[in-house]
């Protein structure tokens, strides 16, 4: 398998506080994988660091096979990388639609497989709000929002840091049919999210972070045949 995200060996920093210690963490073309751990316990952080968003004091971040260590965001979009980031960052005074075409361009193959349409068909929800301004959605509405925007830029890798965070269970079973979908498009996915049952059933392979370490990387299957470490580790 390619992959398309290989970091290796992070440290990453908030301050004087060690947050990653010697992560390695790759994503493979059209693999899905889930992402987990505690509070606290450095998911979010590699996420940022591999977005450009935190620089990493040591490690390497290879995309797509090009070295992109530190470099910034835009840049790291611009390979193929879709982030929606926890608290998901929608333009409030913008309305739908234009939330939705200011994202539209080409993936890096020239993709245009995820169109206007195409995102409308998958949340039938944005559909029927296409005038709403950005805050005048519900969480899970702006959550659906957010997920359209970033596969508006026909991405090769599309990460979602806590998919279904504060969400009502019936938004969140529609954003976990999405997840099910996109895997299905081939599009490879990061998920962060606390529902390790859900995350389980979508995933190819998940890495559980404990105290910025890695402590278990593999198949579902593995992982839910080990019901001592979703205990010890996710407190499940």
């Amino acid at each position: 398998m390619t992959n398309l995200i290989n970091a290796h060996g992070l440290e990453t920093y908030y301050g004087a506080s060690h947050i990653l210690r010697g992560v390695n963490f790759t994503v493979a073309r059209g693999q899905t994988i889930g992402l987990m751990g505690r509070n606290g316990m450095g998911k979010s952080t590699l996420l940022k660091s591999i977005m450009g968003l935190v620089k990493p004091r040591g490690g390497s971040i290879e995309i797509a096979g090009k070295t992109m260590t530190g470099r910034a965001p835009y840049e790291i979009a611009q390979m193929g990388i879709a982030y929606v980031p926890e608290g998901r960052g929608i333009f409030g005074n913008l309305n739908v639609t234009e939330n939705l075409k200011m994202a539209a361009r080409a993936g890096t193959r020239g993709q245009r497989d995820w169109t206007y349409d195409r995102v409308l068909d998958t949340f039938p929800r944005l559909k029927e709000r296409l005038n709403h301004g950005g805050q005048q959605l519900s969480g899970g509405e702006q959550q659906m929002l957010t997920i359209g925007r970033a596969l508006m830029t026909n991405p090769d890798v599309l990460i979602l840091d806590e998919a279904t965070e504060g969400l009502a269970p019936l938004i969140a079973k529609d954003i976990w049919r999405i997840c099910q979908l996109i895997k299905t498009t081939g599009i490879s996915t990061v998920i962060v999210d606390k529902n390790h049952k859900h995350v389980t059933q979508i995933t190819d392979r998940n890495v559980i972070l404990v105290k910025g370490e890695v402590v278990f990387e593999g198949t579902s299957k593995a992982l839910n045949d080990q019901p001592e470490l979703l205990q010890q580790y996710l407190g499940v």
